[in-house]
C-alpha cells in the first residue's frame, strides 16, 4: 500500500484505550500443547479469551486467540489474533515479490504456493493503483541491492538466514546514491523503480521489469556492462537490460543526461546504505514498514521518525507485525479488524502491547489494513477484511523449512 494511503485508513474512529490496559486475561501464549484448544474462564471484570495452538511443522506453532466480550453482537472490544512462533533454527524467511517483479500485485496465498513456502504472512507498504501498482512504499534491499529506496522516514525489518538460524533486526535505513559518469560529473539518484517525478532522476533495474512504463516526457540512458548503449530522448518505456540499468530523468536531471551519459559513455551506479542500528550480520534483505513498534523490550512508536497519516496510529485497524522474542524465536502476527462481529482491529499502541506480551524485545509494524493476511499450508488463517476476501499485495514474508 503506498506510504501516502498508510494502512488503507479508512473512516476514522475515536481513540481506544490500550490492548492490554483493559483487564483482560493476562497469559503465557507459549505454554500450549500442539493442536489445543483452552477456554480461560472470565474472571470478575476480566474478558473471555480462547486460544489454539497447533504444531505446523517442527520449529513452526500456530496460534489463534481469540480475546474479548464475544456474548454481544454490538461489543466494542472483541479482537482476533493470528500468531506464528517460529524457531530460528529451523526455518529461513525470505521476501517473495507479487510475480517475482518490482511492479503489479499477487495474495499472499499465491506467491507462497507458487514459492512452496509453508507460511507467509503480507510484508510491506505498496502502491494500490497505476500502471506501478505494487511498487514498493518503503525500503526495499536484495543482496545488498537498492530495488527501492527508504520512504517518509520509515524504518526496515532486515533478515538474515545465514549460519545456524535466522535472525532479525528493525533498522533505520539512510541511502545515498548516485549515477557516475567521469570524476567531475554525478548525479543524485532520487529514487529506484518508481514513477518519476519533475526534476527527478530515477534508476530503474531489470528487477523492476521488462521495461521503465515511463512516458516521453524526459530522456532516459540505457546502460549495459558499464557503458551507455542507447539514449532514448522524448520517448520513454526503456527496455531495461539484464546486465545493466536506465536512467530516466526529467529537466534539470534530463539535462544532466543528455550532457554525462552520451551513447559509448562509461557509466556506474554508486551507492551507501547505511543501517542505524547496525544490525550483527549481514541482511539477505532489508523490507519496508513502520512505525517500529517494540525496541530493547520497551514501547517504541512514540520515537519513530516515520511519517503518518492522521489518525493512522490511533484509529482501529487490521495489523500486521513482526517481531523477536530474547531467545530468538520469531513473531510474525495478524490481527483482524473492520469486522464488529469478528474483530475490531487494534491501534498502534494497542499492537504494542499486544507484541510485548508476547514477548518481543524487538517488533516492526508492516502494511496492515485490507492487505493484512497469514497463510498457513496453503490455507488463509485470518479473516482478510477487503470484501472480497484476500487482497493483492505488493510482496509477502515467506516461511520455509531449513
Amino acid at each position: 500500500m503506498p506510504p501516502e494511503a498508510a494502512e488503507d485508513n479508512g473512516a476514522l474512529r475515536r481513540r481506544r484505550s490500550g490492548f492490554a490496559i483493559r483487564p483482560l486475561v493476562a497469559l503465557a501464549f507459549f505454554a500450549l500443547a500442539s493442536a489445543s484448544a483452552t477456554t480461560v474462564p472470565p474472571s470478575p471484570g476480566e474478558a473471555r479469551e480462547i486460544r489454539r495452538s497447533e504444531a505446523v511443522a517442527p520449529g513452526v506453532e500456530h496460534i489463534e486467540i481469540r480475546r474479548g466480550d464475544t456474548g454481544s453482537r454490538d461489543a466494542a472490544d472483541r479482537w482476533t489474533v493470528n500468531v506464528l512462533v517460529l524457531d530460528p533454527s529451523k526455518i529461513r524467511l525470505a521476501l517473495g515479490r507479487a510475480g517475482d517483479r518490482g511492479v503489479g500485485t499477487e495474495k499472499p496465498s499465491s506467491i507462497a504456493a507458487r514459492r512452496g513456502a509453508l507460511a507467509a504472512v503480507n510484508g510491506g507498504y505498496f502502491r494500490t493503483e497505476g500502471p506501478y501498482r505494487g511498487e514498493p512504499g518503503g525500503i526495499v534491499l536484495v543482496a545488498g541491492k537498492v530495488l527501492s529506496e527508504p520512504s517518509r522516514r520509515r524504518p526496515g525489518l532486515a533478515v538474515s538466514n545465514t549460519g545456524a538460524r535466522t535472525r532479525l533486526a528493525v533498522v533505520d535505513v539512510d541511502l545515498r546514491a548516485e549515477v557516475v559518469a567521469s570524476k567531475n560529473a554525478r548525479r543524485r539518484v532520487d529514487g529506484f523503480n518508481r514513477p518519476r517525478l519533475d526534476g527527478e532522476l530515477i534508476l530503474f533495474t531489470p528487477e523492476f521489469s521488462g521495461t521503465t512504463l515511463t512516458g516521453p516526457a524526459g530522456v532516459e540512458a540505457v546502460v549495459a556492462a558499464g557503458r551507455v548503449v542507447s539514449v532514448l530522448d522524448a520517448k520513454g518505456d526503456a527496455a531495461i537490460p539484464r546486465d545493466g540499468w536506465v536512467a530516466s530523468a526529467h529537466g534539470a536531471a534530463a539535462a544532466w543526461v543528455r550532457d554525462n551519459l552520451k551513447k559509448g559513455a562509461r557509466a556506474r551506479l554508486q551507492s551507501d546504505v547505511r543501517l542505524d542500528p547496525k544490525p550483527g550480520f549481514s541482511p539477505e534483505f532489508v523490507i519496508g514498514g513502520g512505525p517500529r513498534l517494540v525496541e530493547g523490550g520497551r514501547p517504541a512508536a512514540a520515537a519513530d521518525p516515520g511519517i503518518y497519516n492522521p489518525g493512522f496510529a490511533e484509529a482501529r485497524h487490521p495489523r500486521t507485525a513482526a517481531g523477536v522474542r530474547a531467545d530468538g524465536r520469531i513473531l510474525l502476527v495478524a490481527v483482524d479488524g473492520r469486522q464488529p462481529a469478528k474483530s475490531v482491529g487494534m491501534t498502534i499502541a494497542e499492537l504494542t502491547a499486544l507484541l510485548l506480551e508476547l514477548g518481543a524485545v524487538e517488533a516492526l509494524n508492516m502494511d496492515g489494513g485490507g492487505s493484512t493476511a497469514m497463510v498457513v499450508r496453503g490455507r488463509v488463517v485470518n479473516s482478510p477484511s477487503d470484501p472480497a476476501g484476500e487482497r493483492p499485495v505488493g510482496d509477502a514474508l515467506l516461511v520455509f523449512l531449513r
